[in-house]
C-alpha cells in the first residue's frame, strides 16, 4: 500500500484507543519483528469482522503482543470471550502488561505454548479462529481447529499472500511453501466457502457450511 493511500484510509477510520496505540509504539520500539503486530487498520478490520459474526468463543492462533486480540474483545458480545494463544513464552510478562491495563481484559484469556498441544486441552467449540501464527504450520492449525469450529462459523487466516511471495514461483522459503500448501488446502475443501481480501498482506475468510 502506497503511503499517501495508507495515510487517507487511516484518517478516515475509527483511531485506535491510546492503549492500543501505547502498544503498537512500544512493540515497535522494543520488539523485534514488530512488523507482526496487526497495527491500526488491521486491527479496525478485526474488530469490524468480530462485529458482524458476533461470536461468543474466539480463538486466535497467535498473540503476539496481543493488540488483535484486544480489537477483538473491543467487539465481542457481552460474556464473549477471546482464547489467544502464543508459543514464545518471552513475550508473555509483555503480553500481560498491557492486557492488565485493558477495560477489556476479563473478555481475554491468555495461554502460554504449543497451538497444536493447547487447542485440544480446551472445551468447547468456537464460533471464529483466528490464525496469525508460524506460517510453517497453518495447515496443522486448520486440521487442529477445523472440528472445533461451529457449523456456520469462520475461520480467519492472516498473511495469505505473505508479500506475494504465494505466487512468485522463485520463492522456496518454508514459511511461503507452508503458506502455499494452506492456501491449496482450502481451496480444495468443498466444506468451507473461501475468500481473500487483499487488505495489508493478505487476509482469508472461511466459512464453514451448515
Amino acid at each position: 500500500m502506497e503511503r499517501d493511500e495508507e495515510l487517507y484510509i487511516l484518517s478516515h477510520i475509527d483511531s485506535e484507543s491510546e492503549l492500543l496505540c501505547r502498544l503498537n509504539r512500544d512493540t515497535n520500539v522494543k520488539l523485534p519483528r514488530a512488523h507482526m503486530l496487526s497495527g491500526h487498520l488491521q486491527g479496525r478490520i478485526l474488530k469490524m469482522l468480530c462485529r458482524m459474526v458476533r461470536p461468543m468463543r474466539l480463538l486466535e492462533l497467535g498473540t503476539f503482543t496481543g493488540y488483535s486480540a484486544q480489537c477483538f474483545a473491543e467487539a465481542m458480545p457481552e460474556g464473549g470471550v477471546v482464547y489467544t494463544v502464543e508459543e514464545n513464552d518471552e513475550l508473555e510478562d509483555f503480553i500481560n502488561e498491557y492486557l492488565s491495563q485493558s477495560p477489556y481484559r476479563d473478555r481475554i484469556k491468555l495461554f502460554i505454548g504449543d497451538a497444536k498441544k493447547v487447542v485440544p486441552a480446551l472445551d468447547g467449540e468456537f464460533d471464529m479462529v483466528f490464525i496469525d501464527a508460524d506460517k510453517r504450520e497453518y495447515c496443522s492449525y486448520y486440521d487442529v481447529v477445523f472440528d472445533r469450529v461451529k457449523p456456520g462459523g469462520f475461520i480467519v487466516a492472516d498473511n495469505t499472500l505473505w508479500d506475494g511471495k504465494v505466487f512468485d514461483l522463485s520463492q522456496h522459503d518454508p514459511q511461503t511453501e507452508g503458506l502455499r500448501r494452506f492456501n491449496d488446502r482450502v481451496a480444495a475443501d468443498d466444506r468451507v466457502e473461501k475468500v481473500f481480501l487483499p487488505s495489508r498482506d493478505g487476509i482469508t475468510l472461511i466459512y464453514k457450511k451448515i
